[in-house]
C-alpha cells in the first residue's frame, strides 16, 4: 500500500509539474507574438530590432519561435526581423486555402499591416516553397531571397526525401503535449534524428550550433498546437501549386548540404539552377541544419542581406 501510495504521489507531481510548465510555455507565448487578420485569417508574428526588413519563415513543425531561431543563429542586428508562424502553426489560422500561394498572400497583407513595403525574407526546409510564391507572386517586395535547406516544391516530390525517422513515429510524437514533454525532460537529445542530427555531429557542435539545436526541440512545445500545419506541409507538393521560378527576379542565396538527411541536395540544386542569377552556397556535409558550417553560412547570408537590403552610405 505504502508504495502505491508514493507511486501516486510522484504521477501526481508528474502531472503537477507538466501542467505547470505547458500553463508557462502557452501564457509565455501568447504574450511575445502578435496576431494580425489577413485575407486568409489571423496570422501569427512576433517583431524585433529595427533597419531593413527581413521576413522570417519557418520549417516543418515549427512556428514564430522556432523561426525566431534562424535569425539568432545565421544573422545580426541591423535588421527587423519578422518571424511568421505559418498556416495552421500555433495562432495562425488554417485556412479553406491553405495552398502555399496564399500564404504568401497572407505574409503579403501581413506586411502591409507593418506599413512595410518590401522586405527580404530568410527561409528554412518547409518555409522555402512559400517565400518562392511570394516572389514569383510580389517581385516588387522582395528584396532579396536567402533559402536554406529547400523541402520539395512542385514538380520535386516528397517521396524523395529520407526522413530520419518514419512518418507514423512524427504523428504519434505530436499527438501529445505530454509525451513530447517527457522526452525533453529526460532525453532532449533523443530528438536529434528529426532534425539528421548524428552523434558526431553533435559531439563537435560549437556553442552557436548547440543553442541552435537544443532550441529548435524546445520550441516544438507545445507539439499539439503545430499538427494542422505539419499535416499541410503537403500543400507544397499539391499538383495544383505552380512555382514559376523563372519569374523570381530578387536576388537568391541558395545554401544546401550535400549529405541533408531530410531534404536531398537535389532540392537546393534544382532551385539555384532554375532562379536566373542565383548563388549556390554547396556544403560537402552539414546535413540539414547545415552544422559545422554555421559560421561560413552565417557570414554569407550577413554579407549577402547587406549587399541587397542596406542603402549604401554616401
Amino acid at each position: 500500500m505504502m508504495f502505491l501510495a508514493l507511486l501516486a504521489l510522484l504521477i501526481g507531481m508528474i502531472i503537477a509539474f507538466f501542467l505547470s510548465d505547458m500553463h508557462a510555455i502557452r501564457t509565455r507565448m501568447t504574450n511575445e507574438s502578435r496576431v494580425v487578420e489577413t485575407r486568409h485569417g489571423p496570422i501569427e508574428f512576433v517583431s524585433w530590432g529595427s533597419g531593413p526588413a527581413v521576413l522570417v519563415v519557418h520549417g516543418a513543425g515549427g512556428g514564430y519561435d522556432q523561426g525566431r531561431l534562424l535569425p539568432q543563429t545565421f544573422g545580426e542586428e541591423r535588421y527587423r526581423w519578422i518571424s511568421v508562424s505559418r498556416f495552421g502553426y500555433l495562432r495562425s489560422a488554417l485556412p479553406p486555402d491553405p495552398s502555399t500561394s496564399a500564404q504568401a498572400e497572407a505574409f503579403a497583407d501581413l506586411l502591409s499591416a507593418l506599413e512595410i513595403d518590401s522586405a527580404a525574407i530568410l527561409a528554412m526546409s518547409g518555409g522555402v516553397p512559400p517565400a518562392l510564391q511570394f516572389a514569383q507572386k510580389f517581385p516588387e517586395r522582395t528584396k532579396a531571397l536567402i533559402l536554406l535547406s529547400s523541402a520539395p516544391f512542385t514538380p520535386l516530390k516528397a517521396e524523395e526525401q529520407d526522413l530520419p525517422i518514419p512518418a507514423w513515429l512524427y504523428q504519434a510524437l505530436f499527438s501529445s503535449d505530454f509525451i513530447f514533454w517527457s522526452l525533453i525532460k529526460l532525453s532532449p537529445s533523443s530528438f536529434d534524428r528529426i532534425f539528421d542530427v548524428g552523434p558526431e555531429m553533435r559531439a563537435e557542435m560549437s556553442a552557436r550550433e548547440l543553442a541552435f539545436v537544443d532550441g529548435l526541440t524546445a520550441a516544438f512545445l507545445p507539439v499539439t498546437g503545430r499538427t494542422a500545419g505539419l499535416q499541410n506541409e503537403v500543400a507544397a507538393v499539391d499538383p495544383k501549386a505552380v512555382y514559376e521560378l523563372d519569374k523570381v527576379t530578387s536576388p537568391t542565396l541558395v545554401v544546401h548540404a550535400q549529405d541533408d538527411g531530410i531534404n536531398p541536395f537535389v532540392f537546393g540544386e534544382y532551385t539555384a539552377k532554375n532562379i536566373a542569377g542565383s548563388e549556390f552556397m554547396e556544403l560537402e556535409s552539414g546535413g540539414h541544419l547545415l552544422l559545422g558550417n554555421i559560421e561560413s553560412v552565417r557570414e554569407r547570408v550577413i554579407s549577402f542581406l547587406e549587399l541587397h537590403t542596406m542603402e549604401p552610405v554616401r
